[in-house]
């Protein structure tokens, strides 16, 4: 031990004398930033390993084998960091976030994991310290994983059913007589109103329709939906202030940049991206963002000059924000029973999901066969935008793989086409992929939280097509990772990447059950992984050549970690922290220790 800590410590004095020697810099020119003694995963095959980084304003000067040839970039005014063996990759992308709705809970009420009076309280109690006086508490989604526990993996035995839980508005209206509180559960039929909400719609001693009673005839604060009262309290509500919403970005920020990410794919919404634009020019967005409008947007946006890779304001070429690829939807999700599949869910013998607005012009979605989507992504192709595309079910990832193929027979390039989400996909449909050289976008995290009620609605066999990340590779299918932050009503998806990385390689939930995986044959290595969050997300969006990989030229944006995400054992994947963050060159996220 005293010979291992001998050698620590001098290598550690060797580097700080090295830091401190007035080096001469390469051709006169000096660097703005070095990283040295780092543990770095280049993703480029031709230099994987390296040991340094030289980096000029935002692009990489040098990737360096050796900490002595990155010191020569050494200037009076160069920031030298000492990664202390630290594993460095590019920088993580998100390719799939629902940004607008992010910061609402962090700095609003979330209420998924609660289901008793305790729990409420601690979060509403939370929640108000964060508010001004008059401000309302809204979101909530109680409920949400009352049922099946977080990290359980849906075994029948361990699911324990019980009634749903039931608060009352005693049991916070202590903690809020200046905030009134609109909390609904996580399938939005119930919602749970405090006094001072009751007072706002004036239904405090009511008892118009909608409003449960106690045996004395006084609302106890829980409003069904929909109803006369819903409705009343709906309209008394006060809207979020622009100052709370751009709060709620910069939590959102915050939490993104600590977890290493550099860029969001958002399904952007317009009030969402004129915020964008505002933290943009405030100097406060700390990372890139690529909007995805909605697919029905194509000819309004053509018809204001937009086009993908434009900025949104400017309508000039920007890195940082910009419009991508339009959004489209073929079915709905798993959660709510509405993926779309050939044959009935095991649990609704009924129900084989439904279609979405962008498949069907009739007002209730039950018939589609994808006319319109197809007329909707021509639109969107004539003004400059690829479609990405959410399919979930085996029909629906069927049916768009086929409308892709209509659309390359007649010439179209299918380049950066997405199936989004590719959930569940037949044995026959993965290697239609690669003849597409279509992009899978997955969501690695969604199994882990998913697999709680998988089998049950859609039994064994046909979950052996889910999530199947092996054989969408093993077919040729080029994946990126997204997240789907902040998650659905039924279900909380996790942003930070090793939730995602820990999913794909395991395949089992936070808890490490099963402990084999579920469905282990389609489990992934975690070098694809990260070429799923880096070099192929780039490739998504038609910049792997600026980005993604740490090459020299490249842009300079930089994911730290505190662990070899390749060495460590996969089970401690979930123990990673990430120690820094770079964008465009400039440092958005240090932790204590690195500094």
């Amino acid at each position: 031990m005293r010979g291992k800590f001998f050698l620590v410590v001098s290598f550690s004095f060797f580097i700080l004398m090295l830091l401190n020697l007035g080096c001469s810099t390469q051709k006169g020119q000096s660097a703005d930033l070095i990283l040295v003694n780092g543990d770095i995963y280049t993703v480029n095959p031709e230099h994987p390993q390296a040991k340094a980084l030289v980096i000029i304003d935002n692009k990489i000067q040098a990737v360096l084998d050796s900490n002595e040839e990155a010191l020569k970039w050494k200037g009076s005014k160069t920031q030298v960091i000492d990664l202390q063996g630290a594993f460095v990759t590019p920088g993580i992308i998100d390719a799939h976030v629902h940004f607008n709705r992010a910061g609402a809970l962090i700095n609003d009420a979330n209420l998924m994991m609660v289901a008793d009076e305790t729990s409420l309280r601690q979060e509403i109690k939370r929640v108000v310290n964060l508010l001004d006086e008059g401000e309302w508490i809204t979101e909530g989604l109680w409920g949400a994983y009352e049922q099946w526990a977080l990290g359980d993996e849906g075994q029948k035995e361990k699911q324990n059913k019980k009634s749903i839980w039931r608060p009352h508005r005693s049991m916070i209206d202590d903690l809020t007589p200046n905030n009134p509180c609109f909390l609904c559960r996580y399938d939005r039929k119930m919602w749970l109103a405090n006094t001072a909400a009751l007072q706002a719609a004036g239904l405090e001693n009511s008892q118009l329709e909608g409003l449960e009673l106690d045996k004395e005839g006084r609302p106890t604060g829980i409003v069904w939906r929909p109803s006369p009262a819903f409705d009343k309290i709906w309209q008394a509500r006060k809207p979020k202030s622009h100052k709370r919403l751009l709060d709620e970005n910069r939590a959102a920020l915050k939490a993104l940049r600590e977890a290493g990410i550099v860029e969001i794919h958002d399904i952007a919404v317009p009030d969402q991206t004129q915020r964008f634009i505002e933290l943009q020019e405030r100097g406060e967005l700390t990372c890139r963002v690529w909007l995805r409008p909605d697919l029905s947007r194509g000819a309004e946006l053509k018809e204001k000059g937009f086009t993908m890779g434009l900025h949104p304001k400017t309508k000039k070429k920007d890195l940082w924000l910009r419009y991508g690829a339009l959004k489209g939807y073929v079915d709905g999700i798993m959660g709510t029973h509405g993926a779309l599949f050939f044959k009935p869910y095991n649990d609704q013998p009924n129900n084989c999901g439904h279609w979405r607005r962008h498949t069907s012009d009739d007002p209730e979605h039950k018939q589609g066969n994808m006319e319109k989507m197809y007329r909707l992504i021509k639109i969107g192709l004539e003004a400059g935008f690829v479609p990405n595309v959410h399919a979930i079910g085996t029909r629906g990832v069927a049916e768009l793989l086929t409308l892709f193929e209509r659309l390359k027979a007649e010439g179209v390039d299918l380049k950066g086409f997405r199936v989004i989400h590719a959930q569940v996909v037949r044995q026959e449909d993965f290697s239609r992929f690669k003849k597409l050289g279509i992009i899978a976008e997955v969501n690695p995290y969604h199994l882990s939280d998913d697999m709680r009620w998988m089998e049950e609605r859609i039994g064994h066999e046909r979950c052996r097509g889910a999530y199947a990340f092996r054989s969408l590779i093993d077919n040729g299918a080029i994946l990126c990772f997204g997240s789907d932050w902040p998650g659905t009503t039924v279900a909380y998806y996790h942003m930070h990447p090793k939730y995602l990385i820990y999913s794909a390689v395991t395949r089992k939930t936070i808890k490490g059950t099963p402990p084999e995986g579920w469905f282990p044959e389609q489990r992934i290595s975690v070098a694809e992984a990260l070429q799923a969050y880096t070099i192929n997300a780039a490739y998504a969006c038609f910049e792997d050549d600026i980005r993604g990989s740490l090459e020299e030229g490249k842009l300079a944006d930089i994911t730290v970690f505190n662990k070899n995400l390749l060495k460590i054992p996969a089970d401690d994947i979930l123990k990673t922290d990430v120690l820094m963050t770079i964008v465009d060159g400039k440092i958005v996220f240090q932790a204590e220790e690195l500094k």
